[in-house]
């Protein structure tokens, strides 16, 4: 047999586990092959899922039938796994094995193909990721999956979900309560010359049924001090990618020196440890660099290919180069030759297939950006903005957020959107409630934010023959931006496929395009204070506000297109210009050289108005502008806006409920570390854990908190949503005037913090263990799923024509629910 995913042991000296046994690896399964065009939402359940979530589900044999649809059904089929251990040609596929266990024990879980898993009825995170062109062995890119599981005396029932075609697992025996899982660290690059101060990540397994509580990591090694990192408490059957610290004097040059890793806090009495390689490379090479993630304290990196400017006191510009799905940021700069004007930045979208360049993505690049800039001399005026492929449609969605970022925009091999690409945002909903849930798409749609890109450069690259993103993508925006846009360039390469290079020069042509970084070097960035007209669109002001000197603050109609198409005359000291769907405007007025009032000339309404501390603030109610007063924090805006996703950011603490029944309290437990374990696996994420009883609401208040549970099984819940419009106990949610019974119902829902300026509660509720289970593999943690600031539904998200949802909405400028907008279906 094949090595599984190479795990630590930590027992003294680190060791590999040994080879699998072949009987563990699962080779008979039945399989459910799901219907063709069955498309997933965030609220909406397969037949599956709703059946494991009423508590009807039995395990199944060869030949039961199950309905989709009145017109669409499947069965299951016996299947067995080749000489290698996979199942192939599954398609989008349950796979069901029933394991046999003589005692209860812990086993640790590697599912390759599968995007979760449920282990007697409790969801554990998959690889989606971890499969093969061919299936005849297993690839280890991406295999960091693996799980502890407690394996019951008897049968235990293990139901996979698979997406990608091929599959295959492997249990094992776990042989300490706790392991490292090395196959998945995050590390730096060190530079010669260059005291070290730098984060790395490894994922700490407790295999065990006990908490360990007070973890820390001391790493050390030549040129490096000592440096102790605490990583808290690790709860049972935890995986959980942990953060430490290496500081020292660095190396003279470069070359590979070994760390030491000691774990302090377990129940070996011993000091046990893991050692690792860590790089030195001179500055002129490419090289990694690390920071900790404001989003969830994780550890994340992004790549350099440093500019070869030998000129004293030179400010070279910035490429970011964002990376197409499954390749690496390293791989990234490694496709270009080195600049001597500019240097060649990969953020890494959290993973190598990540989150799109949306969402936590879209965080990730903005987090990257700002490290680099912190550390490397740049020329503010030269930054430019390219990707391929996914990458592709990263450059178009953040040149279309952020539009005074950049000089210029160049996306190769690009899709558009979600909506033009891909089947995920085909039906945009059928009822009110569907189609109100779904308005957050918009922040994922390029064509709805074309016209940011009005005073951009922009250079579009294709190969007209390229067999995964269609040519047609590259075509409709060139259509698009030639009814309006001034500045851009398109080039169709004659026979090129996806990845292209004709050239025998350093770089790859399909990226490291000449023509187009002659483009970018033919285009700057104005100089803050010259710009006097303003055109920007955004969806919402909490992803993206401002553009130069107007920002958007508030909306009439939340999270639909916000426009402002303004001009300055500072001469003239005036304002003048239209807006569409803006609540709240604050315009930037240093550019005037005197003080006094400005006059204001805005939907055809004119005022005179007094900047405070050089911002004019501009309401606007029932239809009429005024001026006013810095606006309060409490209210949303560009800090704190929602949707329901924006809850998980901001460090974010999941709290699991343990005042509930058994079965509840297990829930939550189960449901929170499932969460953190997709975040891990799709987004490199460290999501700390906390038990409602170690909750102190006047701790860290401005840290996002999730909670797990309802306000009879969550401790946490009377301080911090005691005030809040919507409640969920037991048998009930009231949301505003809504009343909605039962123990079958389920809510997901943000609130802003109380106490707090910035911070958020998100909300994981049911009614019941029947509401509670309808969470359970819900993709809100996914990029092309949309939720509104509440929802709710039920289990008639399984039911053909209906939906599930019950009711959705957002909650209004001041968090009310009076002045929100919801539908109720």
């Amino acid at each position: 047999m094949r090595r599984i995913a190479k795990l630590v042991l930590i027992a003294g000296l680190a060791a590999a586990l040994p080879a699998a046994a072949e009987d563990s690896v699962i080779r008979e399964a039945l399989v459910l092959r799901l219907p063709r065009g069955l498309q997933r939402s965030v609220w909406a359940l397969d037949p599956v899922e709703a059946a494991l979530a009423t508590g009807v589900w039995k395990a199944p044999r060869a030949g039961d039938k199950i309905a989709f649809s009145a017109s669409a059904s499947a069965s299951w089929e016996a299947l067995r796994a080749d000489e290698n251990g996979w199942f192939g040609e599954l398609g989008e596929a349950y796979v069901y094995a029933r394991v046999a266990s003589g005692q209860t024990r812990t086993a640790i879980l590697n599912g390759l193909g599968d995007s979760y898993v449920f282990v007697n009825g409790e969801p554990r995170m998959g690889a989606k990721y971890a499969v093969k062109e061919t299936y005849e062995a297993w690839e280890p890119r991406f295999d960091y999956g693996q799980v502890p599981v407690r394996l019951r005396k008897g049968d235990n029932h293990l139901l996979f979900r698979c997406q990608r075609g091929r599959f295959k697992a492997v249990l094992s025996e776990a042989p300490a309560p706790l392991l490292f899982n090395e196959r998945d660290m995050t590390l730096p690059d060190v530079l010669a010359g260059e005291p070290v101060d730098a984060w790395g990540a490894v994922v700490v397994m407790n295999a065990s049924g006990e908490t360990r509580r007070g973890l820390t990591l001391t790493a050390s090694g030549p040129g490096l001090e000592p440096v102790t990192t605490a990583i808290g408490d690790l709860q049972p059957y935890r995986v959980r990618k942990v953060p430490f610290r290496m500081k020292g004097k660095g190396p003279v040059s470069s070359g590979t020196s070994t760390v030491t890793l000691v774990l302090n806090g377990g129940p070996s009495p011993a000091a046990p440890s893991l050692s690792f390689p860590l790089v030195g490379k001179t500055p002129g090479q490419n090289h990694k660099r690390t920071y900790l993630s404001a989003i969830d304290g994780s550890v994340q990196y992004y790549a350099v290919n440093p500019a070869r400017s030998t000129e004293a006191g030179f400010k070279p510009g910035l490429v970011l180069s964002v990376h197409g799905a499954s390749v690496e940021a390293t791989n990234q700069v490694g496709a270009y030759e080195p600049k001597t004007w500019a240097h060649i930045v990969a953020a890494t979208n959290r993973r190598p297939y990540g989150f799109d360049w949306e969402d936590w993505g879209r965080m990730d690049t903005l987090e990257a950006m700002a490290d680099f800039t912190s550390r490397y001399p740049v020329d503010p005026s030269r930054v430019y903005l390219t990707g391929h492929s996914m990458g592709g449609h990263g450059a178009w969605i953040l040149g279309a957020l952020f539009p005074d970022r950049f000089a210029a925009v160049g996306p190769s091999a690009g899709w558009i959107s979600f909506k033009t690409y891909s089947s995920r945002q085909k039906d945009e909903g059928r009822t009110p409630a569907e189609k109100l849930a779904s308005r957050p798409l918009l922040q994922g749609d390029t064509l709805a934010l074309v016209r940011n890109f009005v005073d951009l450069g922009v250079y579009i690259l294709h190969g007209d023959k390229d067999d995964s993103v269609p040519v047609d993508q590259a075509r409709q925006m060139a259509q698009t931006l030639a009814g309006f846009h001034k500045d851009f360039v398109y080039w169709e390469e004659k026979g090129a496929s996806h990845w292209w290079d004709k050239s025998d020069e350093p770089g790859t042509d399909c990226v490291d395009w000449a023509p187009l970084f002659d483009f970018f070097a033919r285009h700057a960035r104005p100089f803050p204070g010259t710009v006097r007209d303003v055109e920007f669109t955004t969806p919402n002001p909490g992803v993206s506000a401002s553009r130069h000197w107007a920002r958007i603050e508030a909306q009439t109609v939340p999270l639909a297109a916000s426009t402002v198409r303004l001009r300055v005359d500072p001469g003239a000291r005036r304002f003048s210009g239209t807006t569409d769907n803006v609540a709240r405007l604050a315009l930037d007025v240093s550019m005037m050289a005197e003080p006094g009032n400005i006059a204001v000339e805005i939907d055809g309404q004119t005022l005179q108005a007094a900047p405070l501390d050089g911002t004019l603030w501009l309401y606007r109610t029932a239809g009429t502008w005024q001026a006013g007063g810095r606006p309060s924090p409490s209210l949303k805006g560009p800090r704190r806006n929602g949707p329901f996703k924006d809850a998980f950011r901001n460090r974010m603490l999941f709290v699991y409920g343990t005042q509930g029944g058994a079965e509840e309290n297990d829930w939550a437990y189960a449901k929170a570390r499932f969460d953190a374990e997709l975040f891990q696996y799709q987004g490199n994420g460290s999501v700390e854990l906390r038990p409602d009883r170690d909750f102190d609401p006047g701790l860290e208040p401005d840290r996002n908190v999730i909670l797990y549970g309802n306000a009879a099984t969550n401790g946490a819940w009377k301080a911090l949503l005691g005030d809040s419009p919507v409640q969920v106990g037991r048998g009930f949610i009231q949301a505003g005037p809504n009343r909605f019974d039962g123990r079958g119902l389920a809510a997901l829902f943000l609130r802003p913090r109380p106490g707090s300026d910035t911070a958020c509660v998100g909300v994981v509720a049911g009614t019941g263990i029947r509401g509670m289970r309808l969470t359970n593999a819900r993709p809100y943690l996914l990029a092309g799923y949309a939720l509104p600031d509440l929802v709710v539904f039920d289990a008639g998200a399984a039911k053909p024509g209906d939906g599930g949802l019950r009711l959705a909405g957002f909650f209004g400028p001041d968090w009310g629910f009076p002045t929100g907008e919801f539908a109720r279906d």
